[in-house]
C-alpha cells in the first residue's frame, strides 16, 4: 500500500503530465486538432474543395509515418462559401470552440485579410496558402506563414514574358473590382513602365458579373493583340468565350486560380495556346504524376478527380506546418511551431520549388513557371 506522500507524489506527476498537455489547445497526449476554413460550395468551391484534398493528403502520409512525436493529426473543415462573414464565424468558432491547435487555410484572399485581425490576437499559427495576397504577409504577422508567390510579381512576370514573346503589340486588361483585381493591375503597371506597353483597353468588372459582351466588345474594337483575362475561372471562361464569338484572337494571358483543368474544358478549343503563371509543378511533370499516386491510396476517388493546382498548394504549405511541429517534439506549442516555422530553409514538399521563411520573413516567395494551355490533353505544359 503507498504512503501518503507517495500516493501526493503521483497525483502531482500525473496532474503535471495532464498539465504539460493542456496548456496549449488543440493537443492533447493522442491528437492533434487543426482547423481549414475554405468554400466547399458555390463556384468557388472547384478551388476550396481542391485545396482540402490536399491538406488531406498531407495529414495522411504524416499519420501513416506516425503522426508528430506518436499523435495523430485530425482536420476540422468550415465551409465559408467565399463570403468573409461566414468566414469569421468560422475562424472565431474554430479558435473558441473547437479549441483547434493551427489553421491549414483561411480561405480566399479578402477572407483571410477579413480574418487577420482575429488569428493575430489570438497567436494561432496559420498558413493561407489559398490566397497569397501581400496584406496577408506584409507588414509580417507573427503566427502566420503564407506558401506561394505575390498576385503581383506572379503578373509582372506574365506580362514580362509575353512582352518579350510579342513585342509592339497592342494591349488590353480586365480586371475584378476588389483586392484580387488591385494586385493583378500593381504587376501590369510595373511591367507595363517597364516595357512602355501600348495598353489600348483597360478596365474593371464588378465580382460576380458573368456577362462581358460589351467589355470584350470594347476589347475587340481598340484592335488589343495581347489581352490579359483578370478573372478567377468563370469570368476568363466568360471573356474567352465572348471573343470567340466576336471573331477577336488576341494572345491571351490569365492568371493562376484559372489554371485548372476545368477552365479548359469551358472555354473549348478557344483554351488552346492561353497562357498561364504559376508557382507549382506543371500538369505533366513526373513530380505531379507521383503525387497523383500517392494520393489515390490516401483518399477517395471523388476527391483524386477533384484534384488540381490548389491541390498542391494545400500540400505543401500543410506539409511545412507538420514538419515545424515535428521538430517541437513533446514540446508542441504555437510558440514552438513558429519559431520552428520560421527556421524553415529550402524545405522541399515535391511539388513546387523548396520553401524558405525567416526571421521576419512570413512569405515563401516562390519562383514562378509560364505555361500554356493544351486543349487536346486539358493542361498546361511550361514554355520557359
Amino acid at each position: 500500500m503507498l504512503s501518503r506522500k507517495a500516493t501526493i507524489a503521483l497525483l502531482a506527476s500525473g496532474m503535471f503530465a495532464y498539465a504539460a498537455h493542456a496548456q496549449q489547445q488543440g493537443v492533447t497526449a493522442n491528437e492533434i486538432l487543426l482547423g481549414e476554413v475554405e468554400p466547399l460550395t458555390g463556384p468557388p468551391a472547384l478551388l476550396g474543395i481542391a485545396y482540402n484534398v490536399g491538406t488531406k493528403v498531407a495529414i495522411a502520409e504524416a499519420n501513416a509515418a506516425g503522426g508528430v512525436d506518436g499523435r495523430k493529426l485530425r482536420l476540422l473543415t468550415d465551409d465559408d462559401g467565399y463570403v468573409p462573414t461566414r468566414t469569421i464565424q468560422s475562424v472565431r468558432k474554430m479558435i473558441e470552440v473547437d479549441k483547434i491547435f493551427a489553421f491549414t487555410s483561411l480561405s480566399g484572399s479578402g477572407q483571410g485579410l477579413a480574418v487577420l485581425p482575429i488569428v493575430e490576437k489570438a497567436g494561432i499559427p496559420a498558413m493561407p496558402a489559398i490566397g497569397p495576397v501581400t496584406g496577408l504577409y506584409t507588414p509580417p504577422r507573427k503566427s502566420v506563414f503564407v506558401v506561394g508567390q505575390s498576385y503581383e510579381e506572379g503578373m509582372y512576370q506574365l506580362v514580362r514574358h509575353l512582352a518579350t514573346s510579342f513585342p509592339g503589340k497592342k494591349w488590353g486588361i480586365l480586371t475584378q473590382d476588389d483586392d484580387y483585381g488591385v494586385a493583378l493591375r500593381t504587376g501590369f503597371a510595373r511591367a507595363q513602365q517597364e516595357f512602355k506597353l501600348n495598353v489600348v483597353s483597360e478596365g474593371e468588372y464588378k465580382k460576380g458579373q458573368q456577362d462581358f459582351s460589351s467589355e470584350m466588345l470594347r476589347v475587340r474594337s481598340a484592335g488589343a493583340e495581347v489581352f490579359m483575362a483578370g478573372g478567377v475561372i468563370g469570368e476568363n471562361v466568360a471573356m474567352v468565350k465572348e471573343l470567340e464569338k466576336l471573331g477577336s484572337k488576341p494572345v491571351v494571358g490569365m492568371f493562376w486560380p484559372g489554371r485548372v483543368t476545368a477552365t479548359l474544358k469551358l472555354m473549348g478549343p478557344a483554351s488552346d495556346g492561353i497562357y498561364a503563371v504559376d508557382y507549382v509543378d506543371p500538369d505533366n511533370s513526373a513530380t505531379i504524376a507521383a503525387f497523383t499516386e500517392r494520393a489515390k491510396k490516401l483518399v477517395s476517388e471523388a476527391e483524386v478527380k477533384a484534384m488540381n493546382r490548389y491541390t498542391l498548394a494545400a500540400y505543401a504549405s500543410t506539409k511545412v506546418l507538420i514538419e515545424a511541429m515535428r521538430r517541437c517534439g513533446k514540446n508542441l506549442t504555437w510558440a514552438c511551431t513558429i519559431t520552428e516555422l520560421e527556421k524553415t530553409k529550402n524545405f522541399e514538399s515535391g511539388v513546387m520549388g523548396p520553401i524558405s521563411f525567416g526571421p521576419g520573413v512570413r512569405f515563401s516567395s516562390q519562383a514562378v513557371r509560364i505555361m500554356k494551355a493544351d486543349f487536346a490533353t486539358l493542361s498546361f505544359k511550361p514554355v520557359q
